[in-house]
């Protein structure tokens, strides 16, 4: 039985809206699960490609870029609190109507975009543990996912929450391994320090442009601060906590693996952190096996969440068509938002290759990220307040953030 009641005023049935129903850890969780998945594990080799033994610096360059665009999303997210938050940032910002609905669109599009990438990323992994082809797989885990991210978003993020910490316990499963790989790591710790020299340099810049794909997610976070129950106090706190994480994990992961692995074998490796578990027997293998695949299927459900609110936000806003901002009775989920975002990540996997769609992902996101920054610095300049308690940063971050991730643009194409 519906909970909807008559409006008090006209008599009408008030349509169901989003329900705040998440907390401070359940948003650090979701934060971490669209972060911490698909790109720690698979990235590891191809940094180690281009940085060798310097891998982790090029993790840890990648973490000081993103670090200035995700503190100007803590501002955002508190003086804005709302679903599409990206597309609201750039308009009251740049005033231009027609940019904040493309920079929506773009937001939605990365997170559609990256779930086709991962998720042919999980049926790479489920093919060795199922005889189906890729192919289908690919299919039945976005069509099962999709389902997931309809049913609630308490329910969805609390699956998403499961799924993170069994990521988190994987990675944590690669150290310890490491360390029982080799037990004198700490000792070879100074060999992971660059020399200053032009190759050196060229080569750790080159595996940070790959590195920074690995912290793509902290800001989805700003597309559920509706559900948040209470988003001024801890969305900052959720973003920023999410960044200094996963830096954490990567530098701890990538700086065991480079140290206990072989850099030849590593760079050609398309399952990079099995090869730490190549002498401890099948059964600890397989068991990281079927962690890595929760961990890709967690990115491709917190994506379809993200995506669809996007769109329910855009919707709501008035920028798309009004039935997108459907929200079901029973389930308070923008349903036919979700079913054409799934519908989109079909198509997309099914079509466009792995390697592709990496690539379309990082460059959409660094868009949207260089309009974010000169939305809140053009914010700031006008010195409008929101009137309420909000989280303040000087202005020298968001101009910080434009300048690093437009440097980060340009040098995709040298």
């Amino acid at each position: 039985m519906s909970n909807d009641k008559p409006s008090p005023t006209t008599g009408e049935i008030a349509s169901p809206a989003l329900q705040r129903r998440l907390t401070l850890p359940l948003l650090i969780l979701y934060g971490l699960g669209v972060t911490v998945g698909a790109g720690i594990y698979v990235l590891v080799g191809l940094t180690a490609a281009e940085a060798g033994l310097f891998a982790p610096i090029s993790f840890l360059l990648a973490a000081l870029i993103i670090a200035f665009t995700g503190i100007s999303y803590a501002e955002l997210s508190t003086r804005f609190p709302v679903s599409a938050g990206e597309a609201a940032y750039v308009k009251a910002g740049l005033k231009i109507p027609s940019l904040a609905l493309i920079v929506g669109l773009l937001v939605a599009a990365s997170g559609m975009v990256s779930s086709a990438t991962i998720s042919i990323g999980a049926a790479a992994y489920m093919e060795q543990l199922v005889p189906v082809s890729p192919l289908l797989l690919t299919i039945l885990i976005i069509l099962f996912l999709g389902l997931a991210a309809i049913w609630g978003i308490l329910e969805s993020v609390s699956v998403a929450a499961v799924l993170t910490i069994v990521e988190l316990v994987g990675l944590g499963l690669v150290i310890f391994y490491g360390f029982k790989l080799k037990p004198n790591l700490l000792v070879d710790i100074g060999r992971l320090v660059p020399p200053l020299e032009a190759s050196a340099c060229a080569g750790i810049s080159s595996a940070g442009l790959l590195a920074f794909f690995a912290f793509i997610g902290f800001e989805d976070l700003a597309n559920v601060a509706e559900e948040a129950k209470n988003p001024r106090r801890d969305m900052p706190r959720a973003i920023i906590w999410t960044i200094i994480i996963a830096t954490a994990v990567y530098l701890a992961v990538v700086s065991v693996v480079v140290l206990c692995v072989p850099i030849e074998k590593l760079s050609v490796s398309a399952s990079p952190l099995n090869l730490v578990f190549e002498g401890t027997g099948g059964n600890m293998k397989g068991l990281f096996t079927i962690i890595a695949g929760l961990a890709t299927l967690n990115g491709v459900l917190i994506q379809m969440i993200m995506s669809s609110r996007v769109l329910y936000g855009l919707s709501k806003q008035g920028q798309l068509p009004k039935r997108l901002a459907y929200i079901h009775p029973k389930t308070h989920t923008p349903i036919i938002a979700t079913f054409l975002v799934v519908t989109i990540i079909l198509i997309l996997a099914v079509f466009l290759p792995i390697a592709r769609l990496a690539q379309i992902t990082s460059q959409i996101t660094l868009t949207v990220f260089c309009f974010v920054n000169l939305a809140l610095a053009a914010i700031k300049l006008s010195g409008k307040t929101p009137g309420v308690p909000y989280f303040r940063v000087p202005i020298g971050i968001p101009i910080m953030g434009f300048i690093t991730c437009l440097l980060l643009i340009i040098s995709g194409f040298l």
